[in-house]
């Protein structure tokens, strides 16, 4: 299989489909978002099956709020240290032959986690050590996704198509946990891990599906894998936007969104409302983040982005303060979807400013830093906001997570003013 030449943006730009359609979808004129969309949002409503019974079986199995950030630590660390590299790849290789290897990888390991269940064998290293191999996967995946869109929308419509990636990322979080919250009532975690393997044929099958033409081959690059890594980094280094937006992603992905991985604990502790409650609240989250992706899809144009940024940031830290010492259930949806929406505003701008200030050489090796500084730094505030919940409370360690995020964000934007100006 042939990718599409990266320096020939103006071929990818012209729409597959001659359909007239609205402005806020505009990237599904194109056939191959088209596949693109369907098969990822079919596996990621099995990722986020997956991703809640696998932390309410470590949960059932340990009752330890350290076991809990333990797996996110192990999950993530992978893509600390191998997503630099991971972006290299992408900038090196075929994007869609990558992307059918780690979609084929992650479905194995699904139904290995399945038979354990299934075989009553599970224990929490177990859990661990799938954890870590998808961590290892994902560090060659998310950076090689985040850079195909624009081989598929193009230069013109790549903020759309991020949008619309968030919606379906997001949409999938709404109904992958309502289900998943069913499914662990009604029979157990191990047929969410099976679900999920069957899920990812369907990305698998669209990526094959997809038609891209054979252009002309890509100039070859003589130098190493470590020396692309460097000019990465001192590329990156250079513009201080770049390097704003990925401190901005570090200080989030690290304290701002370590609630995450607490979740179970703060259902069964503070809600006592069990497996569907657990479910509800994620797909609480999910909703709010699909109207965020939606706010930005049909209103991006109209305002800066940096503005949006701004203020989704802060509202989110204020949100989290609020959601740490409540402990009525309904508000507690309330504010999870409101979490929801500013971590997308603030996520999707964070990518789309970026993406359409980088050069498509660079592409791969900048948003492989991205992913590192939002999910690779994830670990250590998972595993720190674990030990501090297990050692102190709950409530106390997301509050002080929310005010750390708050502070730390507030200073970048402080020390440059541009940011909340970009558009």
């Amino acid at each position: 299989m042939t990718d599409v030449d990266p320096n020939e943006i103006e071929v990818r730009s012209k729409p597959e489909v001659k359909s007239r359609v609205p402005k806020t979808f505009i990237a599904f004129q194109y056939r191959n978002y088209q596949l693109w969309f369907f098969g990822q949002l079919v596996s990621l409503v099995g990722t986020w099956m997956q991703s809640i019974a696998q932390g309410w079986l470590v949960y059932q199995i340990s009752h330890s709020e350290f076991a809990l950030g333990l797996v996110g630590f192990a999950g993530a660390i992978p893509i600390l240290i191998i997503t630099p590299f991971g972006g290299v790849v992408a900038d090196r290789v075929p994007k869609r032959t990558l992307l059918v290897i780690t979609q084929t990888a992650m479905m194995g390991l699904a139904f290995i986690l399945s038979l354990l269940v299934f075989t009553n064998l599970v224990q929490v290293w177990h859990v661990i050590v799938v954890a870590v191999l998808l961590g290892i996967a994902n560090a060659f995946d998310a950076p090689t996704r985040q850079s195909f869109i624009v081989d598929m929308v193009g230069r013109e419509h790549l903020t759309n198509g991020i949008a619309m990636n968030s919606i379906m990322f997001n949409g999938a979080r709404v109904i992958g946990p309502a289900v998943g919250g069913l499914l662990l009532a009604a029979v157990g975690t191990g047929w969410c891990f099976l679900l999920n393997g069957v899920s990812f044929l369907a990305v698998i099958a669209c990526l094959l599906a997809m038609h891209i033409p054979r252009q002309a081959a890509r100039p070859q690059n003589s130098a190493s894998a470590w020396q692309q890594l460097k000019d990465g980094l001192h590329y990156s280094a250079r513009h201080s936007e770049i390097v704003s937006l990925l401190l901005l992603a570090s200080v989030f992905g690290m304290f701002g969104n370590a609630y995450s991985a607490l979740l179970p604990a703060f259902v069964d502790q503070v809600y006592h409302a069990g497996a569907n409650g657990y479910g509800f609240l994620n797909a609480a989250i999910g909703l709010g983040a699909v109207t965020g992706a939606f706010m930005i899809a049909q209103y991006v144009d109209r305002t800066r982005r940096g503005a949006w940024l701004f203020f989704a940031n802060q509202g989110f830290s204020i949100l989290l303060f609020i959601f740490a010492f409540n402990a009525n259930f309904p508000l507690a949806l309330l504010a999870g979807f409101g979490l929801g929406a500013c971590f997308m505003i603030q996520n999707t701008n964070i990518n789309s400013l970026l993406q359409t200030r980088v050069d498509d050489a660079m592409r791969g090796r900048v948003l492989s830093l991205y992913t590192l500084s939002f999910f690779g730094l994830a670990p250590f505030g998972n595993l720190l906001s674990g030990a501090l919940a297990q050692q102190w409370t709950l409530s106390g360690s997301v509050a002080v997570f929310a005010a750390i995020s708050a502070v730390g964000s507030l200073i970048i934007f402080l020390t440059n003013p541009k940011l909340r100006k970009l558009i």
